[in-house]
């Protein structure tokens, strides 16, 4: 109902969105394209929200943040991004192969989630300990 194109629209996010100006619009100045930018300068634009997106947009948004407070998640606390961080990590620490894991998350291969996503929880320092047991026997 606004005029925007799908790869606009995937690239929104609520801080794009003026639910409550005097005339409620979306900010509409990024894409999913590989660099985030628009297609052409004139594709960055402004768009005015019909009564019935803003409705639906607020619905959305109260249905969003209730969710999230259902499954234990401040919304100021996390983002989509971390979430996933945390999921590949959590699902590591337990042990899931990193196959597996990158299959989960829809990577071709396991490089990326291994290290990009993947992060150690408990880290331990090996160092000192291991140089102890050479020098004094396990």
């Amino acid at each position: 109902m606004t005029g925007a194109g799908q790869k606009n629209l995937r690239a929104l996010r609520w801080d794009h969105l003026r639910l409550d100006a005097a005339q409620p619009h979306i900010e509409v100045w990024r894409s999913v394209r590989s660099d985030g930018d628009t297609k052409t300068r004139k594709s960055r634009r402004t768009l005015a929200l019909p009564a019935r997106c803003v409705e639906a947009l607020r619905k959305q948004r109260a249905q969003q943040l209730a969710d999230r407070l259902r499954a234990g998640l401040d919304p100021a606390m996390w983002t989509p991004r971390e979430l996933r961080h945390s999921f590949v990590s959590l699902l590591s620490d337990a042990g899931v192969p990193l196959d597996e894991i990158s299959q989960l998350v829809g990577h071709s291969g396991t490089t990326v989630t291994e290290l990009v996503y993947r992060h150690q929880l408990k880290p331990v320092i090996q160092t000192g300990a291991t140089v102890m047991d050479r020098l004094f026997g396990a």
